[in-house]
Parts: structure tokens; C-alpha cells; sequence
């Protein structure tokens, strides 16, 4: 198993900081808090993870529970706390994550990781009602979230020449890599894609420039790269295109034979755009 030795108590103090906002804008209404990602199943790393939170609230959600759950972010984030900047945040209902009801923001995929890794800071554990989402639902989401967020001319030109992606920083360039290194991993197993489980897997399962763009990558997040070292922009420029081909052939199969044709077409067209 591959490790990330980095002191989380940076994220923690974020943590706590919106379990205290969340307690005071939805007071008796909030059922439970969770830390989610790296800060509940491991591998947080100062240098480049997000910090994410989950909150349950009592139903029937509200019309304005999205403006409340902006407020708790904006304040969390003017509170002067290292990487508040960073948090994010998951909001649901019991109901909507037990699948009997629509709304809030619980992407399938952080459906699972609440499930199977969700720690509780507060409230009542509900993660037994938590539904198992399938893995074609967290494909679906996924190419959904990379064609709108990835899938642009922007990216493409970073994909392409990765200077100004390095320039960026290690934060910028890790998400890059290890989101599609993330998203073939849980396609392919049906799992929350841990940055530690998935590199392991995709290391293990392919070869090349991709493969060892992920592994450094991995490494590149408890051991930031020197920007004027000329072999990140080596492995960089040598594995991104080859990684974003091979996981838009993964998946474009998938979500045709899922009928999700519309999905299918937009990563075929985004492939040929790579070529």
C-alpha cells in the first residue's frame, strides 16, 4: 500500500470550523456531520488535498438550503483558517441518500465514500441507510463532471504542453493526473477512488508514460517537485495526453453500452480532439 506521510491537523482545524458554522446555520435541522475524502479514509496531504465535509440535514430539504450551505462555506473560508479555501462541501437529507428523494449535493460516488468511509464528527451515524450507488451511476457522473470541467481548450493545450500546468503548482498539476487516474479505477472496480488504491491499480494494470506519470504524481503530493527540474516537465508532457486517450477509451464503451449515447459522443469528440 502506498502512503502520504503529511500531518493532517491543517485539515482538521477546517473541519472543525464548519461543523461549527453548519451548527449554527441549520441549528436542530442538522442531523450529522462526516468528514469525507482523504481526512476520513486517508492519504490527506497539506500540500494538495481538498478538505471535505458532509452534512445531513433533517427532512424535507428546503429551497434554501443550497444559499445556507454557501453562507457556512463563505464563512469558513473568511476565517482566515490555512486551507480553508479549500473546503468542500456535501449536503443531503436522509432521504436523499437512501434514494427516496431529490437534491442536495451528494455525487454518487461520495454517496459510496460517506457508506464505506465516512468519519462522524457529529450527530447520528445514518451511513447503514446510505444506498449503494452502481458503478455505472458513478461512470455516468464522472464523464459528466470531466466533459464539463475538463473538456475545454484550456485543458487541452495543458495537456498538450504542460508549462504553465507546472507553473500552476503541484496542487493543479496532481488533480490532472490523478482525477482520470481515479475515475478508471473506480470504473473498473466499482470503488471509491483513493488516490493510494487507485495509483496502486493503475500502476499495476498499465504500462508507459501514463503509468509512470501517475506514480509521480503520487509522490509529487507528499514531495512537491522543484518547478526548474526539467524531468517533471519530461514525464508531464510525455504522460498526460496518453493518460486522458486511455481514459476516454475506457469509458466511452461503457457509457454506450449504458445507452448514456449523448455522454458517449461528447468524450468521442473530445478524443479526437487529443489525437
Amino acid at each position: 500500500m502506498l502512503l502520504t506521510d503529511v500531518n493532517p491537523e491543517t485539515g482538521e482545524a477546517v473541519l472543525r470550523e464548519a461543523l461549527r458554522q453548519a451548527q449554527t446555520v441549520f441549528g436542530e435541522r442538522l442531523v450529522s456531520v462526516y468528514a469525507l475524502g482523504s481526512l476520513a479514509h486517508g492519504g490527506f496531504s497539506a500540500h494538495v488535498s481538498d478538505v471535505d465535509v458532509g452534512l445531513v440535514l433533517s427532512d424535507p430539504l428546503f429551497d434554501s438550503d443550497a444559499a445556507a450551505v454557501e453562507k457556512l462555506n463563505a464563512a469558513v473560508k473568511a476565517s482566515g483558517l490555512a486551507l480553508a479555501d479549500r473546503l468542500s462541501v456535501f449536503w443531503g437529507s436522509p432521504k436523499t441518500l437512501a434514494g427516496e428523494a431529490q437534491g442536495g449535493r451528494y455525487p454518487p460516488v461520495d454517496c459510496l465514500d460517506l457508506r464505506e468511509n465516512g468519519r462522524l464528527l457529529a450527530g447520528r451515524d445514518i451511513r447503514a441507510a446510505v444506498a449503494v450507488p452502481g458503478t455505472q451511476s458513478m461512470v455516468v457522473s464522472a464523464a459528466r463532471m470531466a466533459l464539463k470541467n475538463m473538456a475545454s481548450a484550456v485543458v487541452e493545450a495543458e495537456l498538450r504542453d504542460p508549462s504553465a500546468l507546472i507553473r500552476a503548482g503541484v496542487r493543479a498539476l496532481t488533480k490532472r493526473v490523478l482525477f482520470p487516474v481515479r475515475f478508471v479505477y473506480t470504473a473498473r472496480t466499482g470503488r471509491v477512488g483513493t488516490n493510494d488504491a487507485a495509483v496502486e491499480y493503475f500502476t499495476a494494470a498499465e504500462s508507459g508514460p501514463a503509468a509512470l506519470l501517475a506514480r509521480r504524481a503520487y509522490e509529487w503530493r507528499s514531495a512537491p517537485y522543484r518547478q526548474d527540474d526539467p524531468r517533471v516537465q519530461e514525464v508531464a508532457r510525455a504522460g498526460l495526453l496518453p493518460l486522458y486517450r486511455l481514459f476516454i477509451d475506457d469509458y466511452t464503451p461503457r457509457l454506450q453500452a449504458c445507452g448514456e449515447t449523448a455522454l458517449a459522443q461528447g468524450m468521442r469528440e473530445w478524443r479526437s480532439r487529443l489525437e
